[in-house]
């Protein structure tokens, strides 16, 4: 298969890594794979285009001139572009959902007005169009206040305000980039992340994982894109998953399906599991989670690109009852190794060094990296470089994750030290 992937972070580097550990199950031969625009690391896997992803009319005569079979969109914005609408157009095979689909992430209005209209449980909320409505809605909340700016921010549209004073310069700032908010009562609990992989009538989950998005150890701190993850999740069991099947991804398939709209793509939850065991959803993105695809990927024994060419195809019903299979009794762990500053501003262009050869169990997936005109690796973004540890527990993987992350070395290099450090713990008092 011929295989276009579309973006340039952590995200994509695991996507293409992922779809050159197998093989076409016809031809035996390797997946031909290119990336616009990827990144450093992904051109050991196949061919880097200069497009960038919101050229959608570009990426559209690239994939009808190489006869593209699959497409697959890995960041946010094309999606909300309509890039997939485009592709489809032109009798293109794209795993994405269409733009309609994708409101589910660009609009948080939209996404908790569907789920109000498909009763999944989400937080109480008020939508604000102007700030002065906005610092009225604030009475109708206690603290601390969730202001959430509405529309695409990267991750990092989200303020959890401790008091009024934060909440007020929160959603000045939004509606300072011509961005509504949405106002949300607090919610309690575990963070979950589950990705569901749609072809427009049915969702499948992957394995759960928790990713961790304050930039600060003990989660404080402004939200970021992410900075690490795990999976899987001790705390999921069967009947927690079989609660979120029931209780959010079916009925979300299903209000989108009455929309009229054919979602063929991720929907990725983000949940938050009360101490009862409740889900709530806290949002809905459309696209792999970021770092959450750097550590479900690598434990997923199915073939991915089989995976992804069935949903957009529409036809994932031979895994609907036995799902997807991941590897048994094994664990991973992310750490993000960002530039100082980040989500802040931060400065760029330090030299990165790698080891020549990693670490048995461990990755490297390029972020924010690029090539100087000599050929030197430097950092070119808040999210420089992500390291993966693989283990027989989550324990095991954390630790070869560090281990890889203090080989990996630039100047302004800065990561939390305590990804998954508060399960391992909990883990050591059961024992």
């Amino acid at each position: 298969m011929k295989i276009l992937v579309i973006g340039s972070g952590g995200r994509e580097h695991a996507l293409g890594w992922k779809l050159t550990q197998q093989t076409d199950p016809i031809a035996k031969v390797p997946h031909e794979l290119f990336f616009a625009p990827g990144n450093p690391g992904c051109e050991a896997l196949g061919q880097r285009l200069e497009i960038e992803v919101t050229d959608t009319q570009g990426l559209l005569l690239f994939a009808e001139k190489e006869n593209i079979d699959l497409t697959i969109v890995g960041p946010e914005v094309p999606l909300a572009l309509g890039i997939v609408d485009l592709f489809q157009k032109h009798q293109l095979t794209v795993f994405g959902p269409t733009k309609a689909g994708a409101q589910l992430e660009s609009s948080k209005d939209y996404a908790k007005t569907l789920m109000q209209k498909a009763h999944i449980p989400t937080a109480g909320y008020v939508f604000c169009d102007n700030a002065e409505f906005a610092l009225q809605a604030l009475t109708q909340f206690s603290p601390p206040y969730v202001i959430k700016q509405d529309g695409l921010a990267a991750g990092k549209g989200v303020t959890i305000a401790p008091d009024r004073q934060t909440a007020k310069i929160a959603i000045e700032e939004s509606f300072a980039k011509d961005m509504p908010v949405i106002i949300e009562e607090f919610l309690q609990g575990e963070e979950l992340s589950i990705l569901a992989i749609c072809d427009g009538k049915r969702a499948i989950p992957m394995m759960s994982a928790q990713d961790f998005k304050k930039v600060g150890e003990g989660n404080t701190g402004p939200n970021t894109g992410g900075m690490g993850a795990y999976a899987p999740v001790p705390f999921v069991t069967s009947e927690l998953l079989a609660t979120v099947q029931t209780e959010v991804l079916n009925p979300m398939i299903k209000a989108l399906i009455n929309e009229g709209i054919d979602f063929r793509g991720v929907l990725y939850a983000g949940l938050m599991i009360s101490p009862e065991g409740q889900p709530n959803v806290v949002e809905f993105n459309v696209r792999f989670g970021d770092p959450e695809t750097q550590v479900v990927l690598p434990l997923l024994e199915d073939d991915l690109a089989h995976i992804l060419l069935q949903a957009a195809e529409g036809d994932l019903a031979p895994y609907e009852v036995i799902g997807f299979k991941f590897k048994p009794s094994q664990s991973a762990v992310t750490v993000v190794l960002t530039s100082e500053g980040y989500p802040g501003p931060y400065t760029t262009g330090f030299p990165i060094t790698v080891p020549e050869t990693l670490p048995e169990n461990t990755l490297i997936f390029h972020a924010g990296t690029k090539k100087t005109p000599e050929q030197t690796l430097v950092s070119n973004g808040g999210r420089v470089v992500n390291v993966t540890g693989l283990g027989d527990s989550i324990e095991s993987a954390r630790q070869k994750a560090y281990a890889l992350a203090e080989q990996v070395c630039f100047d302004n290099k800065f990561c939390r030290l305590d990804i998954a450090k508060s399960v391992t713990e909990k883990a050591k008092q059961l024992v």
